[in-house]
């Protein structure tokens, strides 16, 4: 499938909506959301609209050729500059889903994603099982994480991702009532943390993409980074622009989905990352 729209003049556009603007950071207290329309020239950055309620995503409901490139697991000391220098000649904005003892210890990497423009969001503190520990665990490792990304950053996020994809009903509501967070999933996983080479994680994120699409990787694997020039060039061949996850959010098409279902290794799936 492969999408005519002048993607060029709309990618250039949606850069300037990114939910992370470096030329206009948000305040910790104040996390920045866009509206985004869609005009002759592309999507386009308007007011910041009413926060809906938190939700959760596989994918976003949108029939735009925008995808969201996600990374896990990161800031990683070689491997993370080594992404954003391919990102930033791509021209390319992603999310980077951070542990907070890895911004902790590698803080100018954290600086460095968002200097370039990339949405930064919550991946916990020390990557548990968030449905096998205790409430106040959970509390702490969300909570500590966010408060780093503030110090760090500047930036406060406004979604998260569970580790290993483990989630269940008292993991989202804690997400959605106490942090007023997203939770994102994937749309496309390319199992990169079992190392099956560069040209299999590209082949998988591109054949899996589709309008709205989450695709997950980690900038903790080489392979993945090694991967990441051809996918993109892939992508963009078949017409696909990029979005950071708040965009892409900002672009769904109404009604807003519900909360998305429990894919069935999600509650229980385990990795040796």
């Amino acid at each position: 499938m492969k999408f005519t729209a002048p993607l060029a003049a709309v990618a250039a556009c949606l850069v300037t909506a990114c939910a992370q603007d470096q030329s206009a950071p948000s305040s910790a207290s104040a996390p920045h959301e866009p509206s985004i329309s869609i005009g002759a020239a592309g999507p386009v950055l308007t007011a910041p609209r009413k926060r809906r309620a938190p939700a959760s995503y596989n994918a976003v409901n949108t029939s735009r050729p925008f995808v969201a490139l996600t990374f896990d697991d990161g800031p990683h000391p070689q491997l993370t500059p080594q992404l954003l220098d391919v990102l930033r000649k791509e021209g390319v904005r992603a999310t980077f889903y951070v542990i907070g003892r890895n911004v902790e210890t590698y803080p100018e990497i954290a600086r460095r994603i968002v200097a370039e423009g990339h949405e930064i969001a919550n991946h916990s503190w020390s990557h548990p099982t968030l449905t096998a520990i205790s409430a106040a665990r959970l509390e702490k490792e969300i909570t500590s994480t966010t408060e780093v990304i503030q110090r760090v950053t500047g930036r406060t996020p406004t979604n998260m991702r569970p580790p290993y994809g483990a989630v269940n009903e008292r993991v989202r509501q804690s997400m959605f009532k106490n942090h007023g967070f997203d939770v994102i999933m994937w749309s496309v996983d390319p199992l990169d943390w079992r190392r099956p080479g560069a040209a299999v994680v590209r082949q998988r994120l591109v054949d899996g993409a589709k309008p709205g699409g989450i695709l997950l990787a980690h900038d903790i694997h080489p392979g993945t980074i090694e991967a990441m020039p051809g996918t993109i060039r892939d992508l963009k061949a078949k017409g696909f622009g990029f979005a950071t996850v708040s965009q892409l959010l900002a672009l769904q098409d109404a009604p807003a989905p519900r909360s998305a279902p429990l894919l069935p290794d999600q509650a229980a799936v385990r990795r040796s990352e």
